[in-house]
């Protein structure tokens, strides 16, 4: 068994996963879009976006996909485990450009490297760093 996430985006799960990509997260390995390929259309303007898409990277699998009934990303988010801050620090930053940064990166009560944040797309992402350095 394995627990993957899904994002629904109403119309900017391209861009997203793209965002995602070159963030240095991983790449898009699967995508099926509304009205090709035999996949079904429910309306017009869905046409070409994307029905279900797959995302995979070192240690990240995800899924997301568009739906023009998609509710605002909320309560639930995408926690990165990292083994060294200046990785942290390098991601967290790629990820919260055009986002909202809600806990910077800090030492953290229970010791370790923490900080969050929703990126331009909607979606949060925490990031923790167990490795201990002198400050």
């Amino acid at each position: 068994m394995q627990l993957s996430n899904y994002l629904f985006f109403t119309s900017a799960c391209e861009q997203a996963l793209a965002f995602y990509a070159e963030c240095g997260l991983g790449k898009t390995v699967e995508i099926l879009r509304h009205g090709e390929n035999g996949m079904p259309l429910k309306t017009e303007a869905m046409r070409g976006k994307i029905m279900h898409a797959k995302f995979e990277g070192p240690g990240v699998i995800f899924f997301a996909s568009d739906n023009d009934d998609a509710e605002p990303m909320r309560g639930s988010a995408h926690i990165l485990q990292l083994q060294s801050r200046t990785d942290t620090e390098q991601l967290f930053k790629r990820l919260s450009a055009g986002g909202n940064v809600t806990t910077p990166l800090g030492i953290q009560p229970w010791g370790d490297y923490y900080g969050k944040l929703t990126d331009k797309f909607g979606v949060q992402w925490m990031f923790n760093c167990a490795e201990q350095k002198s400050i």
